[in-house]
């Protein structure tokens, strides 16, 4: 195993048991065995090592679900892909929502914790942009209905989401992959309901 790799096991078992906040890069190179100037060498900062715990230690769908879906536009169901979505988001957050809550207890880290992944172009708004995207360009196809709005809509989702993340958690009990399948498909079941390009128009207000 390389030196970085080490390191990002080291930073991925303090973050899971500390939580983001309280992990310090001095603790993670003591954990992975090595000084904290060599942690430097491989790492620019504490938010660097999130990234890469978040890419490489995570085990997590999302990612390659996000990446893939301009290529699905247009092809197969709607209502599949976005419930793809919502598992791989229910999952992803399930595993990370303890480990990077904890930043929000210190304003001052979670601002150049902000800043830094602005800075790498990375952040929790991408998956909210990338199903955004996704649900738009179906609209245009007619496969979502024309009077959607795809970013409520994804919001709505990804909010659930993660909202079922943050209550398993809470209860502290373990994440049950068929109760996380369940709720992605209930979840997806009644957003399409609004998303559905069958539905009947919303009526004019003068009609109301």
């Amino acid at each position: 195993m390389s030196t970085r790799d080490r390191m990002v096991d080291a930073a991925a078992h303090v973050m899971r048991t500390r939580g983001l906040a309280r992990a310090t890069t001095k603790e993670i190179a003591r954990e992975a065995g090595y000084s904290e100037a060599a942690l430097y060498r491989h790492f620019r900062d504490k938010t660097d090592l999130f990234v890469a715990v978040l890419t490489e230690r995570v085990p997590s769908t999302l990612g390659p679900v996000l990446g893939g879906l301009t290529g699905r536009v247009g092809q197969g169901s709607v209502l599949d892909t976005v419930t793809e979505v919502a598992r791989a988001a229910i999952g992803f957050y399930e595993l990370t929502f303890p480990m990077a809550a904890s930043v929000y207890s210190e304003p001052e880290l979670l601002t150049a914790h902000r800043a830094a992944l602005r800075e790498r172009n990375a952040g929790p708004h991408l998956v909210g942009d990338a199903l955004a995207g996704y649900l738009a360009a179906e609209q245009r196809l007619g496969r979502v209905h024309r009077d959607a709005d795809p970013r409520a809509a994804a919001e709505l989702l990804i909010g659930a989401c993660l909202h079922h993340a943050f209550i398993s958690s809470f209860s502290g009990e373990p994440g049950d992959a068929d109760a996380a399948d369940r709720a992605a498909a209930a979840l997806v079941r009644t957003l399409m309901g609004g998303l559905d390009p069958q539905r009947p128009d919303r009526p004019d207000a003068s009609r109301e």
